[in-house]
């Protein structure tokens, strides 16, 4: 029971991460139908960038409190991350947008290897240690631990969606983006202007991916030019499988797809000594994935016009 519990903890934090780049997926594809598997390098990006003004901070000023760094260093992550996005959107997406569906999807694929290249050249290869800036003391909760840094990440991806679902519901913007998922040209006439809303989404959809990739860097304690591939691979999986286009869906998609990854890593490694396990708890979002598009490709929630954003 105690690993049960250790290892829904740990699906949760990680399910919220992918819940939070997930959710940059299915905007973008709600309105767009667009893939940006460029996503997962904005993630990257924000991780390294808020490690460098860290390290910065600290240098520049030795007495400043941990969780100061942290905020600061997130604040300077997501402003770069979204100014990113806007470039990328402007100059990679924009002049594509009425082509046919593969050239965009071979541009994402290759704005992801540039962002991977581009941050190989600035920050180097080398695995970067992250600082940890919050108490390390665990909490005992029912025989299982729970960090300051994993309430950290529940916390702030429970506030994060909060205002996402707020923006997109109640919003002049989230009317605006909604009004352009179901139909751009009427939308357009009705005095929004697609362009705008578009850059928007993009620009919301880094934040979200600079959030989470400064909560994965934490959680794990290491960045890296290629650590973004794969957590991007997998939050495009849980945005597949609870139903891309649909928010909740992502999000819903996100938490179960770290919960059956963490608990099946968990209990593989407990049954085989600790032989197997997290080495391979990589398969268990692919396994879902190839499950969810052969029973139920439209995912879970399936796809909701009213609530794409």
């Amino acid at each position: 029971m105690e690993i049960l519990l250790q290892q829904i903890i740990n699906g949760l934090v990680l399910g919220s991460m992918y819940a939070l780049v997930a959710l940059g997926y299915t905007m973008v594809y709600g309105i767009i139908n667009l893939i940006n598997f460029a996503h997962g390098e904005v993630l990257m990006v924000g991780a390294l960038t808020s490690w460098s003004v860290i390290g910065t901070l600290q240098e520049s000023m030795p007495g400043m409190p941990g969780w100061l760094l942290l905020v600061v260093s997130m604040i300077v992550a997501c402003v770069v991350a979204a100014t990113l996005n806007f470039v990328i959107e402007k100059v990679a997406y924009r002049p594509l947008r009425n082509s046919p569906k593969l050239a965009p999807l071979i541009t994402a694929i290759g704005m992801s290897i540039l962002l991977q290249t581009l941050a190989m050249i600035i920050w180097k290869p080398n695995y970067k240690p992250y600082p940890t800036l919050l108490p390390p003391v665990p909490f005992q909760i029912g025989g299982a631990v729970i960090t300051a840094t994993q309430i950290m990440i529940l916390g702030l991806t429970a506030v994060s969606l909060a205002v996402l679902m707020y923006l997109v519901n109640y919003t002049r913007l989230g009317r605006a983006m909604r009004a352009t998922a179901e139909n751009p040209r009427v939308a357009a006439l009705m005095g929004v202007k697609p362009d705008t809303v578009i850059s928007a989404t993009f620009i919301i959809g880094a934040i979200l991916a600079a959030i989470a990739g400064v909560m994965y860097a934490s959680n794990y304690g290491t960045v890296q030019h290629t650590m973004g591939f794969l957590p991007g691979l997998k939050a495009f999986t849980a945005a597949v499988f609870g139903g891309i286009g649909n928010l909740g869906g992502a999000v819903i998609g996100g938490i179960l797809l770290g919960l059956i990854e963490s608990i099946g890593a968990g209990y593989i490694g407990a049954l085989t000594g600790g032989v197997l396990g997290s080495h391979y708890s990589d398969i268990f979002a692919f396994i879902v994935l190839i499950i969810v598009l052969t029973l139920r490709p439209s995912g879970l929630l399936g796809e909701r016009v009213a609530d794409r954003a």
